[in-house]
């Protein structure tokens, strides 16, 4: 398989979409069918699934996303190392974003850091839903904003960073759709999707409850492992899904519509480090990036709608 053909794959694997993934790429939308088409004789059967409403990946096309993606993620490593190798750069940090918000976030924190320090890359990376901890734990990733809550004795948890607002991602024809607010307690009378992998209990028991406040039991719908399912098994009706309100500027597609939660608690995003591995460099990013923090919630104390005020999915 040539390289192209492999990040086309994995970038309409994620999207699941062709016009966002031709964006993405700068392709056209016809040279994105094309490529994919071409895999799909190689491969000899369909690698996903297409219709006028939506596009899955078929059991095929996910095994083959599965084994790629590693080895796409080395190669892009492989040529990073190389070109900072030529620039001069001495030191990598490794930062994580569990969502797109927070990854707007660490793109400023990153450009201000580089300011300073031209001998230091920052490389960001989306950590998967379906394994939260496991960047941190190899040492893939040095330092990531995810949601709380995490207690783990070998991670550092702190200072939160964002605290948002939560709403119910729900189908548009969704009877929900309709209403001004949602209640925990309304998550009973609908099925709510999960996340499969290795995920703590206490997390899913936080954010994607068996039960609402009141022990009434709640329906459980299908399990993704990546974020980008969620939106589309929503919007195929499939079941619901608690996410920040800020997500409908993200996640907003046909088919969607968010409603606010009046009852839920906010989700707070935080740092989260391995316990006794920091470093001065380490350290000095984190500065720079509750510098940026503090920054962006001045702006939108002043009407900005960046982030909001500390104690944050």
């Amino acid at each position: 398989m040539e390289r192209y053909e492999i990040e086309t794959f994995l970038t309409l694997a994620e999207e699941l979409h062709f016009r966002r993934t031709s964006e993405r790429l700068g392709l056209s939308t016809g040279r994105v069918s094309q490529t994919v088409k071409r895999l799909e004789r190689r491969v000899g059967v369909p690698l996903f699934e297409r219709t006028s409403r939506q596009v899955a990946l078929t059991t095929t096309g996910q095994q083959l996303r599965d084994d790629l993606r590693p080895a796409y993620q080395s190669l892009q490593q492989a040529v990073a190392r190389a070109i900072e190798f030529g620039r001069g750069v001495r030191f990598t940090l490794h930062v994580g974003y569990s969502t797109p918000w927070v990854a707007d976030l660490l793109g400023l924190a990153a450009d201000a850091f580089r300011g300073c320090r031209p001998d230091c890359e920052v490389e960001i990376h989306e950590i998967q839903i379906g394994d939260p901890l496991g960047g941190l734990r190899s040492g893939a990733i040095d330092l990531q904003i995810s949601a709380l809550p995490i207690s783990e004795p070998d991670l550092t948890i702190g200072p939160v960073i964002l605290a948002e607002p939560r709403a119910l991602m729900v189908p548009a024809r969704h009877p929900f759709a309709h209403r001004d607010t949602v209640s925990m307690e309304d998550l009973a009378d609908t099925p709510l999707l999960s996340i499969r992998g290795a995920v703590p209990p206490y997390w899913l028991d936080f954010h994607l409850p068996s039960h609402t406040p009141g022990g009434r039991p709640i329906p459980q719908g299908p399990t993704a492992t990546y974020r980008t399912e969620i939106p589309t098994l929503v919007a195929a009706g499939r079941g619901v899904s608690p996410v920040a309100a800020r997500g409908r500027h993200y996640y907003a597609r046909p088919g969607i519509a968010f409603v606010p939660f009046r009852d839920a608690p906010p989700i707070e995003y935080s740092l989260i480090r391995p316990t006794g591995k920091d470093s001065v460099l380490l350290q000095a990013f984190i500065t720079t990036l509750l510098e940026v923090a503090a920054a962006q919630r001045e702006n939108s104390s002043g009407g900005g709608g960046a982030a909001s005020a500390a104690p944050g999915r």
